[in-house]
């Protein structure tokens, strides 16, 4: 309960300190994707307090998140069941951040064996952050190939949620994993890995409507950080 409340706190201060800027830079969007997904706490707390720098905060935050979208996708999946020799190099540039050189090996490897749906959601995710959070046809291209060739596999449906999510659609995030959650069998590889993340988006949710009441409580000439001070 303690580590869901510092969540909840933290995304407080950031939409205390950048309400106003989250239509335009949708950079920070990724610090909120990082910080439910990923547990990255620290790049968001880092990103959030200098507006100067939170582009690149935000991106340094995907790029140094790169070890935790590998570890997420390798939820899904029975630690017995490793991926293919060129999926782990691939994974290894992933978590450096190298995305699209990520992505260029993976489109080898689906280009070899099309039933490989692992290296097609690797794939996905490598060119989604790519594109900076946004899903290009040939990222959809891929989700759509791991999804018919994953039976039963949560790793797809959790990812389409993480796209919603950098593109600021909480609710549609929410309730992509909700019904996937509510359709998966109970001992499916990776569901309570999905369920954390949903209870955090929960949680993210209400401190957001929380802010948003209180922004519209506040007089027209208020500052963003003034409930900060007091």
């Amino acid at each position: 309960m303690t580590g869901w409340l510092t969540i909840g706190a933290l995304a407080l201060f950031v939409f205390a300190c950048g309400a106003f800027l989250l239509r335009s830079q949708r950079s920070l969007w990724t610090l909120l994707a990082s910080v439910i997904v990923f547990g990255l706490a620290g790049y968001a707390w880092q990103g959030a307090p200098d507006y100067a720098s939170a582009p690149a905060q935000a991106r340094e935050a995907v790029s140094q998140g790169g070890e935790g979208l590998v570890d997420a996708r390798r939820s899904f999946f029975e630690p017995s069941a490793m991926p293919s020799q060129f999926v782990i190099v691939a994974d290894g540039l992933t978590r450096q951040g190298e995305f699209e050189r990520a992505a260029g090996i993976l489109a080898g490897v689906v280009a070899r064996n099309p039933q490989d749906g692992e290296a097609w959601l690797a794939l996905h995710v490598a060119l989604v952050e790519h594109a900076g959070g946004r899903l290009t046809e040939p990222a959809e291209l891929a989700l759509r190939r791991a999804t018919d060739t994953l039976d039963d596999n949560l790793g797809p449906v959790f990812f389409a949620g993480v796209v919603a999510l950098r593109m600021g659609d909480l609710p549609q995030a929410r309730e992509i994993w909700s019904n996937a959650l509510d359709e998966a069998e109970n001992d499916v590889v990776g569901r309570a890995f999905m369920a954390e993340r949903l209870a955090a988006l929960d949680q993210l949710m209400v401190t957001v409507a929380a802010q948003q009441a209180a922004r519209q409580n506040q007089p027209e000439d208020a500052s963003p950080v003034d409930g900060l001070a007091q």
